[in-house]
């Protein structure tokens, strides 16, 4: 489905097309399911990345192998004869050497993936263990970004509002590290963390996992509201006057970041995105 989605995109966008792909963090834990292992991963990617070749592959589904490959590429409905690049998904180590290891490209998240440079350097293991060289590597960061006005504070309701969405993201992965490893809950979190696992818990345990996702980079539970402190936006968010947010971006680049990209949520997109546009990008 992945190949002939993204295969069909690139009949409509010849040569302009490339795919990212990731493990299924929101997607699969909304249905009450977990993200690919890295190793399902690994696979994933190179299924689809011999279709995307139009070369025929060894494709396992249920215990059983069998060759497949596109049918019927004569009819124009795909087109794989322009190549498409594959930006991998990955926040942590091993993720990022997969992208290293088979993508042309990562994807990665400010600052839950690590600094630019730490996964840079697993990007490069990965090389190193396949032994190929990355040339045209890109690498881009899922971010959270807030341009403030003048006289705006960080405790102010618009500007929670306005990247509250994003923030909360990351207690809700927190959540879910916690549940499936065991582990201690991330530094960022724990000056709200035995709060807001109270308030987590009084949901219907049947449907917690829709609700801990429902609300993911599109707007701001109003009883997570409070939850968004000065602090946590500190830690997650690239904040500030849109000359503070060049700034940043410029030292990000420099560190071998090539793109970012941000999702607004639902209320303020079309503002944020012409805001950027105009006070950020014409500035680079």
């Amino acid at each position: 489905m992945t190949a002939n989605g993204i295969a069909t995109i690139n009949r409509l966008a010849p040569g302009r097309t490339f795919l990212g792909v990731g493990t299924g963090n929101t997607a699969m834990r909304t249905m009450g399911q977990p993200p690919m292992k890295v190793a399902e991963f690994r696979e994933h990617i190179r299924v689809v990345r011999g279709l995307l070749d139009g070369e025929e592959v060894d494709f396992t589904l249920n215990g059983v192998t069998h060759p497949i490959r596109f049918q019927n590429l004569q009819y124009n409905y795909v087109n794989v004869e322009d190549r498409i690049p594959i930006h991998v998904g990955g926040f942590g180590p091993r993720a990022q050497a997969l992208a290293g290891e088979l993508g042309d490209g990562l994807i990665t998240g400010i600052p839950r993936g690590g600094t630019i440079p730490e996964a840079l350097a697993n990007v490069q293991r990965g090389a190193d263990r396949a032994g190929r060289a990355l040339d045209g590597f890109e690498t881009t960061a899922l971010v959270t970004l807030l341009m403030l006005e003048p006289g705006e504070s960080l405790s102010d309701e618009k500007v929670i509002a306005a990247c509250g969405s994003s923030v909360m993201v990351n207690v809700h992965f927190a959540v879910e590290l916690v549940k499936e490893t065991g582990c201690e809950p991330p530094d960022y979190v724990k000056p709200i963390w035995d709060e807001y696992m109270a308030f987590h818990e009084k949901r219907a345990a049947e449907t917690r996992h829709q609700a801990l996702h429902a609300s993911h980079y599109s707007y701001l539970d109003p009883e997570e509201a409070h939850f968004v402190t000065p602090d946590m936006i500190r830690k997650f968010a690239i904040a500030g006057q849109p000359e503070e947010i060049v700034e940043q971006l410029r030292g990000l680049e420099k560190q071998g970041l090539d793109g970012i990209n941000f999702i607004p949520p639902q209320d303020y997109r079309y503002r944020v995105v012409e805001d950027f546009s105009r006070k950020v990008m014409a500035k680079m």
